[in-house]
């Protein structure tokens, strides 16, 4: 995601505008939970109603994909295994199958290239991981506080969780609330998957 489409999605995400939530697409008011797509020529995630989410799916091969809602915590799989210096990042892929790593930090998601046969030996070892949609889902790990989580979940869920750090965060180790926020962020995936569908 560029700096300029996050920053959109860290705003929409931090304040509602005055007139409320608009598709991104048509602009009919959107309410609440709603869709998200990502424009694959920037790889921006934009909130989308019912009607135009309907006209596009992952697998698209136009401008937009569809955002998916599969949420699967990953067993066998441990934030270690990944070789990332952070406790909390996730993984998108390319349609090229590249991978990119981020990190949320106080000014928002840090991104670094991943060594090809690496992430293609990570995804080797879990199963959904090969299934795993580009630009439009994410491996999402975290090791916070002794965690050892790792999750497939829409890529939009990840921008959740960078912008919830920003908000939160404060001085230089983040303090108690923002990493009490995230153990809440990641029982809420729990909650979530755990929902009837």
């Amino acid at each position: 995601m560029s700096t300029t489409a996050y920053g959109r999605l860290l705003r929409r995400t931090a304040g509602r505008r005055e007139d409320g939530e608009r598709c991104e697409l048509c602009e009919a008011p959107v309410h609440g939970e709603h869709a998200h797509v990502v424009d694959a020529r920037s790889a921006e995630v934009m909130c989308a109603c019912r009607a135009c989410a309907l006209l596009f799916t992952p697998e698209s091969d136009g401008n937009f994909l569809q955002v998916p809602d599969r949420r699967q915590r990953l067993t066998g799989l441990r934030p270690a295994d990944l070789g990332v210096p952070v406790s909390l990042a996730f993984f998108v892929t390319r349609p090229d199958g590249s991978a990119t790593a981020h990190y949320p930090s106080p000014l928002g998601a840090t991104r670094w290239e991943l060594d090809g046969p690496a992430w293609q030996a990570i995804a080797g070892r879990a199963g959904p991981l090969r299934t795993m949609r580009p630009m439009v889902e994410a491996l999402l790990v975290n090791g916070v506080r002794g965690a050892t989580e790792c999750w497939v979940v829409p890529i939009d869920d990840c921008y959740r969780m960078v912008a919830l750090v920003r908000r939160e965060w404060s001085g230089l180790s983040g303090g108690d609330q923002v990493w009490a926020k995230i153990e809440q962020y990641f029982a809420q995936l729990d909650d979530t998957r755990s929902r009837p569908g």
